[in-house]
């Protein structure tokens, strides 16, 4: 009985167990990227099935589930733009913001990709400015003519600017959407539909 303990003991020792918590400071390799996605009524469109909205949020998912040493951050945009997620390296809540967005969470439709690009340089760390990118999907209908010029200063600064379009040239008509089902679908003040196309 004693062998049997004292072998059970040299297996447990060299087994080299060890209790507690060690903190352990390590450089992070990762860029920071922040993701602003168009959620105005024209990403509704169903010409990119289930619709160009639900598109976007599964090409953003697959982009998080690629990422490992890097922080990510949410903007959405429509006449104006909201940082939904600040930077975080965080991809679990990241995914969990990501389900929540929808045209309903923002109060002016529109399209303001400058105010987008604006926000995002705010948003990024004066420290990394050297490894920011910023990810824009979109329709491409912008409603606000500076687009190009905030593209060009951010640039400027060091912010790698992505442009990701979502939907068909042919384009498609725009659900109005009522209590969660389509009710029909935009029309001009002519009283035919509106067509939202890929720009």
């Amino acid at each position: 009985l004693l062998y049997l303990f004292a072998y059970c003991f040299i297996v447990i020792g060299l087994a080299n167990p060890q209790v507690g918590a060690k903190l352990e400071k390590v450089k992070r390799q990762g860029i920071d990227v922040m993701i602003a996605i168009d959620v105005s009524n024209s990403m509704l469109a169903e010409d990119i099935q289930p619709n160009r909205l639900e598109r976007a949020k599964q090409l953003v998912s697959r982009i998080i589930d690629n990422m490992k040493d890097d922080r990510i951050g949410l903007i959405v945009f429509a006449g104006n733009a909201y940082l939904q997620m600040p930077l975080s390296s965080d991809y679990a809540a990241a995914k969990l913001f990501l389900k929540t967005i929808n045209p309903d969470i923002v109060p002016t439709q529109g399209t303001a990709i400058a105010a987008a690009i604006e926000l995002a340089q705010t948003a990024f760390s004066d420290e990394s400015k050297t490894h920011n990118a910023l990810v824009i999907i979109s329709d491409g209908e912008n409603h606000e003519a500076d687009a190009v010029e905030a593209a060009q200063k951010a640039a400027a600064e060091g912010m790698v600017i992505y442009t990701l379009g979502i939907g068909s040239p042919e384009g498609a008509r725009v659900p109005v959407v009522a209590n969660g089902r389509n009710a029909d679908y935009k029309r001009d003040n002519s009283g035919n539909y509106v067509i939202s196309k890929l720009n």
